[in-house]
């Protein structure tokens, strides 16, 4: 069964499973073996770490039960906590795994642009002081468009050797979806370790005046992480949605029926 998940993840410590920590997988896997205890364990198709909330995440799972894909959905909303939300279900083929299918994935950053809280926002949005140039941000954006190498976009602990990607589209939104939020969406083939957060952190590091315009470029040529500016807090990022290459058939969509 492939799965569309939705969840906030305030309260979790990322999606990948963990001893001694609550995780979305493990939330998953938990609810998945109280319909059926010989199913196997939840496979994600992207990690997203904790405090990093998800519209749109894939997961698959098997098992022997012949449940239909709206059953499944329901079923599992009773054994699972608020936070986590199945939109869609569709069956696909045993062991099948979402991440080796994944052609592209979409993240949105908010940016809450004011100085004073707002209590609905807090763990929703990244709440910046200063007042953002516009230009500046789309400038440093549109230099990040393409295929390049991004090792200067990643943490020490990722060791890949292949860091070259692809994005497709960075969207600087104004006004969404609050008129005082800004909200940036990155498009792309595949990310490094918080390559998004590196890349939100720079553009507003640069667009209030910290780091000098130019950087996101410098640090494309020299793939020095120094070049760059702080890694954006978790609270303001989303998982929005991963296109893969076989949706798989027998949908049940994101919609309740009556029937």
């Amino acid at each position: 069964m492939l799965l569309t998940v939705a969840y906030d993840g305030a309260d979790f410590a990322g999606f990948a499973r963990q001893k001694e920590a609550r995780t979305v997988a493990g939330e998953l896997d938990g609810a998945v073996r109280a319909i059926d205890p010989t199913a196997s364990l939840v496979r994600g198709a992207s990690r997203t770490d904790s405090g990093v909330h998800a519209l749109g995440q894939r997961v698959a799972f098997d098992s022997a039960l012949d449940i239909p894909p709206r059953g499944w959905a329901l079923a599992i909303a009773r054994h699972s906590s608020s936070e986590i939300s199945v939109v869609r279900a569709a069956r696909v083929a045993p062991g099948y795994d979402p991440r080796g299918h994944a052609r592209q994935k979409t993240y949105r950053y908010v940016l809450f642009c004011s100085r004073v809280r707002d209590p609905f926002l807090s763990r929703r949005a990244w709440r910046v002081e200063e007042r953002l140039n516009h230009d500046l941000l789309r400038e440093e954006a549109d230099a990040l468009v393409g295929r390049h190498d991004f090792r200067a976009f990643r943490t020490s602990s990722d060791q890949r050797v292949d860091t070259v990607r692809t994005i497709f589209r960075i969207d600087v939104r104004p006004g969404a979806p609050d008129p005082r939020c800004i909200a940036l969406e990155i498009q792309g083939d595949r990310f490094l370790h918080r390559m998004v957060r590196i890349i939100v952190g720079t553009l507003v590091d640069v667009s209030r005046g910290r780091l000098a315009p130019g950087a996101t470029r410098r640090a494309l040529a020299s793939g020095e992480r120094n070049a760059l500016g702080i890694t954006a807090p978790p609270d303001g990022l989303y998982l929005v949605e991963i296109e893969l290459d076989d949706e798989g058939a027998d949908n049940w969509p994101d919609h309740l029926s009556s029937r």
